[in-house]
């Protein structure tokens, strides 16, 4: 029996996961951070564990009793809960926040990454259980974008692999070749909504990975919520990597662009 450990957080994309897990013939044990994800994931995974987010010995704990091998990190945690929730780390979480030199994305993940390892759980490449959601170079909406916004789209896509390179984010909002928002602890829709709202409209979202993407954790993702936000602000244009970034709900979210006036592409140079 092949046994997969799913780590989830925030989003649509554990559920994506696991239901291709599944048809792989994996059995899903999840454990599910709360408050993070979604109730619903119970109902698309063999077993599930609810574990505070802050509880990382419970984590461990958990993978241990369940005899995971092999595991993956699915959804987003948003490092703002080590800033203004009530969420305690637990004694094994504080361990490693103390051990690092500092609390950039790359480096909390790998050390997670690292503790996992110590206990005989290895994480997988998340491109094994998502490939489907990657999208090629090309344009993916009924309507392309304009001469000027292929310009944005140029110049904001050198300003987000810069911050990607520096762990900093992976989405820029840009608008006539000037940068309205960079993404930082604050995750991509904030960004959009506070981008957009200062381009006042037509603003350009623009998505990559890191230069040097590690694909266990942290893989970029656009979902429906990404282009709820874009909506809210009338951006105009969505360009994700080709072949790095996953599309979550694929059908739905063209169609709620194209309904909007959206552009979405898949873009590399």
């Amino acid at each position: 029996m092949k046994k997969l450990g799913l780590i989830a957080g925030k989003g649509e994309l554990p559920i994506a996961i696991a239901d291709e897990a599944k048809k792989q013939g994996y059995t899903v044990i999840a454990v599910g951070l709360e408050p993070l994800a979604d109730k619903s994931l119970s109902s698309h995974v063999d077993e599930i564990r609810w574990v505070n987010v802050g509880k990382f010995g419970k984590l461990l704990d958990t993978m241990k009793k369940h005899d995971i091998r092999v595991a993956v990190m699915a959804g987003k945690v948003s490092k703002t809960l080590l800033y203004r929730s009530r969420i305690t780390p637990d004694l094994r979480a504080m361990k490693l926040l103390m051990s690092l030199k500092d609390r950039k994305d790359d480096s909390i993940l790998l050390a997670i990454a690292d503790e996992l390892a110590r206990e005989g759980v290895t994480l997988l490449d998340i491109l094994h259980f998502s490939s489907a959601l990657l999208v090629s170079r090309e344009v993916l909406t009924k309507d392309a974008p304009t001469t000027e916004e292929w310009k944005d789209i140029a110049f904001g896509w050198k300003i987000a692999r810069e911050i990607g390179r520096l762990d900093i984010g992976q989405t820029v909002v840009v608008k006539n070749r000037a940068v309205m928002a960079v993404e930082a602890i604050e995750g991509t829709d904030e960004a959009v909504k506070r981008g957009g709202t200062l381009a006042g409209k037509d603003a350009v979202v623009v998505k990559v990975s890191k230069p040097n993407q590690d694909m266990r954790f942290d893989v970029p993702a656009v979902g429906l919520d990404t282009v709820s936000a874009m909506k809210r602000v009338r951006a105009r244009v969505l360009a994700v990597e080709a072949g790095k970034c996953l599309v979550l709900n694929k059908d739905r979210i063209f169609d709620e662009a194209a309904s909007a006036g959206i552009s979405v592409v898949g873009y590399d140079e």
